[in-house]
């Protein structure tokens, strides 16, 4: 499996403002770490139960974790450096995971660190056509109830991906995957209590 980390906090990158709304007012934020039971109204966790999966451990109460968005789909659609795989598609996801409150959020080198740690604990997971990713951005954590002043932080983007030529291959690829990467983040985010 191949792992790698990067920081995207340029002035072009992306950046999540929390909580989030899309601009239709159509989907938003489903806070399933201190609402666990509203975990069923994320559509992702409908069609992907590995996805729900991840999300559940993510969110536990005994997790450092919180998660903010999530998406997964399959495409044949490859970049140059996937094509190691020799295949011609790939099942992937994103999982959005911020640190529960606390000044964690608001640091960069813990959030660095935690992400090089990620990609060396899955360095020793087995050789399987699937990958992970990532990604240290940058995150506004608006003023709501329970805070008053708006908060420059840090999230990392959990990019998961399983290669093979037909969906049901890849599927069952990146499955695999995201439970080697959601035990790595749990491996890793226990160290930090």
């Amino acid at each position: 499996m191949q792992a790698d980390f990067a920081v995207e906090c340029g002035a072009g990158d992306e950046c999540l403002e929390m909580p989030w709304r899309t601009t239709e007012g159509n989907c938003a934020y489903v806070d399933v770490k201190r609402q666990p039971e509203r975990l069923g109204e994320i559509e992702e966790v409908t069609q992907f139960p590995e996805l729900g999966a991840f999300l559940r451990s993510m969110n536990s109460p005994r997790s450092s974790l919180e998660t903010a968005k999530c998406d997964a789909w399959f495409t044949r659609e490859l970049q140059p450096e996937e094509e190691i795989f020799g295949v011609g598609g790939k099942f992937g996801s994103y999982v959005d995971l911020l640190f529960v409150p606390g000044p964690r959020r608001a640091d960069l080198g813990q959030h660095e660190s935690f992400a090089r740690s990620l990609t060396q604990l899955l360095a020793r997971a087995p050789e399987m056509p699937a990958s992970a990713e990532f990604l240290v951005r940058r995150c506004l954590f608006r003023a709501t109830g329970e805070h008053t002043a708006e908060v420059d932080g840090f999230y990392i983007t959990v990019y998961v991906f399983g290669y093979a030529d037909d969906e049901v291959e890849a599927r069952r690829h990146w499955g695999i995957a995201l439970d080697l990467v959601r035990n790595a983040i749990l491996q890793a985010a226990a160290k930090l209590r």
